[in-house]
């Protein structure tokens, strides 16, 4: 694995080497200076996090970009493997994602961009267009090119605060609107039957790992649930998906929607939870699905995205279900939910059958201990299980005192019967 791991690492058992990975070269937590690769969460929380396997590795602290980084890494790994053996690599890049930083000689195309985040974002991305490149070049020199498939993916939709844009679809990064979890991703290989196609089927980044597996010709346990499954005949040959629903999230924390109830819900679910599901052509969404303006790349100023020609819509009618035909309605303008009162309630039902597998929420405070202060100036794991011993009572220490006043007794009288021969072992 090369790049963000941002998966959790408060004990060495959640690093990437433990979990799944030969090797991991790559930052932990979710951004980061690209340059530095020092991150501060908050006023005296500051720390190195570039890792090489389990260590910090302070020997790259010489202010490479990290998307050049990383791409330079893929190549070593590459000329270094034979191609004729299996590899899988993972690159997860830090870009495009704040803060906003990209080498010089990438803006020159960009100066017509008025608003600066914009113009930042876009040279961003040309870097990380020339990294993909070169990773791909690297695959043909190296022999791997022919028997491979990359594939390309985002992890949410854009910020447009942060130079992104969502524009046509509604809501941004964090939220539950299209804009927000709709991502952009492909699929390239030689090994693909139908090249130059899109692929308009359910696909869910869950589906990833049983496609893999079956590519490698491995096997899946089938007393294993997962939620995946093989979508490589819909995305080679075009045959229809097998998913036919995605659940997006429930959020059992964040319970904001005022007007929200089970009311309103039907007696099924409690439409304050901030939830989403996608079941074949509808999507259903209930509590407060999170910032939902439709925001065109033209309201851009110097000033970040203009108000003035956002279409803003306000949450605040009392509304706490929303049901959209995605199919037919990708931008999420028509809201169907009373004139079809029962797909509303079939959505509901299967949101409450999946909120039952559901695992506890677990939400710790945060842990002084973290501090990379602490740690050697360095963010990663930091916790350590405490064994408490407990004391024995005073009862229990004079039942010990007995039995071992007993004990040697027993062992005197042993000893006094008994004689050792040289050279004969006794005890």
């Amino acid at each position: 694995m090369v790049g963000k791991w941002h998966l959790g690492f408060y004990r060495k058992e959640c690093m990437p080497t433990k979990r799944g990975f030969d090797t991991f070269f790559g930052s932990l937590l979710g951004s980061g200076d690209y340059y530095t690769h020092y991150k501060c969460d908050s006023p005296g929380m500051c720390g190195y996090d570039l890792y090489e396997n389990d260590n910090a590795a302070w020997d790259y602290d010489n202010g490479i970009y990290s998307t050049q980084m990383y791409t330079q890494r893929v190549q070593q790994i590459l000329a270094s493997h034979n191609p004729t053996k299996p590899i899988f690599l993972y690159i997860a890049y830090q870009a495009v994602h704040s803060p906003l930083q990209a080498p010089g000689r990438y803006f020159e195309h960009y100066r017509s961009i008025i608003n600066i985040n914009r113009r930042r974002y876009a040279a961003m991305l040309s870097c990380l267009d020339e990294a993909i490149s070169n990773v791909t070049l690297a695959l043909k020199t190296y022999g791997f090119y022919n028997n491979s498939i990359i594939i390309y993916s985002s992890d949410n939709g854009g910020q447009p605060t942060a130079g992104g844009s969502n524009w046509p679809l509604r809501g941004s990064k964090g939220t539950y609107w299209e804009g927000g979890i709709r991502a952009v991703g492909f699929v390239h290989s030689p090994l693909l039957k139908n090249k130059g196609t899109v692929c308009k089927e359910l696909v869910h980044i869950t589906d990833w790992y049983p496609t893999l597996i079956s590519l490698a010709e491995g096997q899946i346990d089938e007393d294993i649930q997962i939620d995946g499954y093989d979508i490589w005949e819909t995305i080679s040959e075009g045959l229809r998906s097998p998913r036919v629903d995605i659940l997006h999230n429930i959020d059992p924390i964040y319970t904001k929607a005022k007007n929200g109830s089970w009311a309103a819900g039907y007696g099924i679910w409690n439409t304050a939870i901030q939830s989403a599901i996608r079941v074949q052509h509808w999507k259903l969404l209930t509590g407060n699905p999170g910032y939902s303006d439709w925001v065109p790349p033209q309201s851009f100023s110097n000033l970040g995205p203009n108000r003035w020609h956002n279409e803003r819509i306000t949450l605040s009618n009392g509304k706490s279900v929303w049901l959209f035909n995605i199919t037919a309605d990708p931008y999420e303008r028509v809201d169907l939910s009373n004139r079809y009162p029962g797909i509303v309630k079939k959505l509901l039902r299967r949101l409450s059958q999946f909120n039952k597998t559901a695992v506890p929420v677990r939400y710790p405070p945060k842990d002084p201990r973290s501090n990379p202060r602490l740690n050697g100036g360095v963010w990663g794991p930091w916790y350590k299980e405490e064994i408490k011993k407990n004391k024995p009572s005073k009862s229990q220490a004079k039942k010990k005192q007995k039995k071992s006043k007993l004990k040697k007794k027993k062992q005197q009288k042993a000893g006094s019967g008994s004689t050792c021969h040289s050279g004969v072992p006794c005890g």
